[in-house]
């Protein structure tokens, strides 16, 4: 059966849209047949992407409204096993249009459910915030994916989000899980970050995932050049790190 991972934190800033673009790419490398949507308004993943043979002009707010099928707004990368649904700034007004909808928690899973068979995993990348639009993603996902930077107010935000998880788990998705909790941005010289990731492990240890992915100039370059990390410099540690967090998804563990 098909991961479906919405990759997702309220708290903007910590490697999200980064983390759905190089772990995306990493499972293609591995040659899992991936799908990665960028279902954010802000449309950072699409920026991300912009160089990497990208040839549909479509966005996932043409599914959503209807104007198009989802096998329509996929679009094909440079990567064989990589396929990519852009936004674009539609989708900002697309949790007003959703609130007269019936069943508008479901619209996301309803697209979903007719490519799933398609692909090994599709990856969500959300809004940060928690409205419509990151209820959509929770609804149609198996599996969350929070990445974390090693700071005392992300971990606070952490605790909301795993209340808000809850409460979906409860009511529209039982089978939804925490995949894991990813850190980000992490520099293990620095007293805070240590602190923080001691703290993560006694309140989540069984959470936690064992692949950290460590700070990097060129995984920070990688989306002003439209590309992956593992494609811009695939020897920079920073494509290293996502590739063992593939890998460790795929094996199981965390």
């Amino acid at each position: 059966m098909s991961k479906v991972i919405a990759i997702i934190n309220q708290k903007g800033g910590v490697g999200k849209t980064t983390t759905a673009i190089n772990l995306a790419a990493s499972f293609a490398i591995l040659e899992k047949r991936t799908l990665l949507i960028d279902f954010d308004p802000q449309t950072n993943a699409t920026t991300g992407l912009s160089n990497s043979g990208i040839n549909n002009d479509y966005s996932i707010y043409d599914a959503l409204s209807e104007e198009k099928t989802i096998k329509q707004v996929i679009s094909n990368t440079d990567l064989d096993f990589l396929d990519f649904i852009k936004s674009d700034q539609n989708l900002v007004g697309c949790e007003v249009e959703l609130v007269s909808i019936p069943n508008r928690e479901k619209q996301l899973l309803r697209l979903i459910n007719k490519v799933k068979k398609d692909y090994d995993f599709i990856l969500i990348d959300c809004p940060p915030s928690l409205g419509l639009l990151t209820l959509n993603a929770l609804v149609a996902s198996n599996n969350v994916l929070i990445p974390i930077q090693s700071e005392f107010l992300a971990v606070e935000g952490l605790k909301s989000l795993s209340e808000t998880i809850k409460l979906v788990q409860e009511n529209f998705n039982k089978d939804l899980k925490i995949l894991g909790i990813l850190i980000t941005m992490h520099n293990k010289r620095l007293r805070l970050a240590r602190k923080v990731l001691n703290l993560l492990k006694s309140n989540f240890k069984n959470k936690l995932f064992k692949t950290k992915i460590n700070r990097n100039v060129r995984l920070a370059e990688a989306p002003d050049d439209g590309r992956p990390a593992i494609v811009y410099d695939v020897n920079c540690s920073g494509a290293k790190n996502y590739l063992d967090l593939a890998m460790e998804i795929l094996n199981g563990k965390k």
